[in-house]
């Protein structure tokens, strides 16, 4: 047991607390592996009719995993060890997806990587009003996971490409009509929600009756030219698309040239590598998207770009990652399948 999660039974429910807020409540190896323990306890457990994840904190519900521990791990030649982490990690994410009982994010502040993996696929996902969303790895030479294949090709239109490809941050109202939140309930009334969670009422039922209109944010209306932008097979298209947007002196031409310049600074290989699990998962059901990621993780962390983009934005903090190869033409199809392949017998085990 670790003081940086929290498990407790709550009347009808099973609560969950993220307990690490001078962290951001970032996902250590230790929490994935007490968190599914707990699970899969709760599963068997008929006194628990639901769960509810929370997190300790104002500033985030979980800004993803923990990313420096991996990077240490990977930096002193430990990938084997570092890899167990994502072992663990996508297992619990396939549990949550599938889990048989109502599960139930209270989600009030930053939402990034490893703590969407412990909400996004939850039944029931509720946004407070500091809710932010966001897939920012390939600012820092990673790429979106914990489930990313499956729920960005989902959202509407090409709003989750848009997102893995910018890693721009969603409001509770952009949220919502994504799909990454199912609810938009004020802040101020979480701790009267969890009260009701205890009891015997439905979750349904309840949510519905604490809910708001989510309102329309600032993604959404920009709905239709990120649709017809980023509909793209090949990131050097879109960024040519985003490019002719900005030259034409259209309302959406700042917006355009601000957008291409944002991409252009992230990781040319992190870029390609998301675009192509937007595009395949679209086909995919969930735990062949988790292979899948499980497959890329395998090859990214014993590549160069994740631990030059951790140094430049977490480490020395100097923000000038040099990233290898530099320039998106470098990357080549082949080198995009290469992360795809099997991995015989090192494939990921779904149990």
């Amino acid at each position: 047991m670790t003081d940086d999660i929290l498990f407790e039974r709550r009347g009808a429910a099973g609560l969950i607390t993220l307990n690490r807020p001078q962290a951001l409540n970032a996902v250590t190896h230790e929490m994935v592996l007490a968190l599914r323990a707990q699970l899969d306890r709760w599963a068997d457990d008929p006194a628990i009719t639901r769960v509810v994840i929370t997190a300790a904190g104002e500033r985030a519900f979980s800004a993803g995993g923990d990313i420096r521990a991996l990077y240490d791990l990977g930096q002193a030649g430990r990938q084997a060890e570092a890899l167990q982490f994502w072992r663990d990690e996508y297992p619990l994410n396939v549990v949550i997806k599938n889990y048989r009982k109502p599960y139930v994010a209270l989600i009030d502040g930053l939402v990034m990587g490893g703590g969407v993996g412990v909400s996004v696929h939850g039944s029931h996902r509720v946004a407070g009003d500091r809710f932010q969303f966001a897939m920012p790895e390939v600012g820092i030479g990673f790429f979106p996971d914990v489930g990313a294949t499956w729920f960005l090709p989902r959202m509407p239109g090409e709003l989750g490409t848009y997102c893995g490809l910018t890693g721009e941050r969603f409001g509770s109202a952009d949220g919502c009509a994504a799909g990454v939140a199912t609810h938009r309930i004020p802040s101020a009334r979480f701790g009267a929600l969890l009260d009701g969670l205890t009891g015997a009422v439905s979750v349904d039922a309840l949510l519905a009756a604490f809910a708001e209109p989510a309102g329309e944010g600032p993604i959404l209306a920009k709905r239709a030219v990120i649709d017809r932008l980023f509909v793209g097979d090949r990131v050097e298209d879109i960024l040519a698309a985003l490019d002719r947007e900005a030259a034409s002196g259209s309302a959406d031409a700042e917006w355009a040239a601000k957008t291409a310049a944002a991409m252009r600074t992230k990781s040319p290989l992190s870029l390609k590598l998301a675009l192509a699990q937007v595009r395949r998962g679209r086909a995919w059901d969930f735990e062949t998207c988790m292979r899948a990621e499980f497959r890329i993780v395998s090859r990214v962390i014993r590549g160069s770009d994740f631990y030059e983009g951790v140094r430049a934005v977490i480490v020395d903090k100097d923000n000038k990652p040099r990233w290898q190869p530099a320039r998106l033409a470098e990357v080549s199809d082949a080198e995009v399948e290469r992360h795809f392949a099997a991995l015989g017998t090192e494939e990921l085990i779904l149990v």
